[in-house]
């Protein structure tokens, strides 16, 4: 049976999903306001953009209770996981900032073999393995997690925890609807508590410049976050989980070249380890298919 061209858009939809929303620490570095109030407006400026996708959206927007309370406790866990990873991301070294905050991705990859109430693979059972020393190599000399990256790394670690509650949440909700309606209400429940978290940490809110926020929330929030929902749609928990590692090889390349944070061997190492991991976590499908 051929695959579907929606599934076969899925994964590169998912990896062109992860190298954009890589780019966000680089945006929330440069915004002028502080790092909660840069989650706030990368949310709330997505929303209009999101709430028209929506709209125009195939399928009906369903409107059962308990979908509706799934999508907007996804969207708390969404808001604090971006409230604990922007305060990381000015605290410690762009890589360490996205490899802690998307840790998720292992976790969301055992939900998957959980929700498949089976042990992974020979194959995927080694490109686990691989994925995680090449999460490890990646941090490189920080890993030893020095007094002076100590703080972000921790707010970061404690994203990536809130970030798999949101995905589960996505994953969840996204077997009864559309992903940009999804996303949409999501980010509108998140958008809330941002901006109360930024006033009661006494942040500056409002920016002297709007163009990192814009970009922040057109790049992250519309697209990262729309292609990465719309393939939760396709792909298995499993390999979105191991997708996520994608990002800290991204991040880290753009730490090098904006903020000199320089790349080990390990690094490069690192990154190989996750591309090879990658590849052979997608073959088990490609020969079902």
């Amino acid at each position: 049976m051929p695959v579907s061209s929606p599934n076969r858009a899925a994964f590169p939809a998912m990896i062109l999903a992860n190298v954009v929303l890589a780019l966000g620490p680089w945006m929330v570095r440069l915004a002028d306001v502080g790092p909660i109030a840069a989650g706030f407006w990368r949310l709330a400026l997505a929303v209009p953009f999101l709430m028209i996708l929506a709209w125009f959206s195939p399928g009906k927007l369903r409107t059962r209770g308990a979908l509706l309370a799934m999508i907007a406790v996804g969207g708390l866990f969404f808001a604090a996981d971006l409230a604990a990873w922007h305060y990381g991301i000015h605290h410690t070294k762009l890589a360490n900032a996205t490899l802690f905050g998307n840790m998720s991705s292992l976790i969301f990859a055992l939900y998957g073999f959980i929700l498949l109430r089976r042990l992974p693979s020979g194959a995927q059972g080694f490109a686990l393995a691989l994925a995680l020393v090449g999460a490890i190599l990646l941090m490189g000399s920080s890993y030893e997690l020095s007094p002076d990256h100590l703080e972000g790394d921790l707010f970061a670690l404690l994203a990536g925890l809130f970030y798999t509650f949101y995905l589960i949440a996505v994953d969840r909700a996204r077997r009864e609807m559309a992903p940009m309606p999804v996303l949409a209400l999501s980010t509108l429940a998140g958008t809330l508590p941002l901006f109360l978290f930024a006033r009661i940490m006494g942040e500056a809110i409002l920016p002297g410049d709007w163009t990192a926020l814009f970009l922040l929330a057109l790049s992250s929030q519309v697209i990262g976050q729309g292609l990465l929902v719309y393939a939760m749609g396709h792909l298995s928990p499993v390999i979105v989980g191991l997708g996520l590692l994608t990002q800290p090889v991204v991040s880290a390349l753009v730490g090098w070249l904006a903020y000199d944070e320089h790349l080990s061997l390990a690094d490069g190492a690192g990154a190989l380890l996750i591309s090879v991991a990658l590849v052979l976590i997608r073959l088990p499908d490609r020969r079902k298919a």
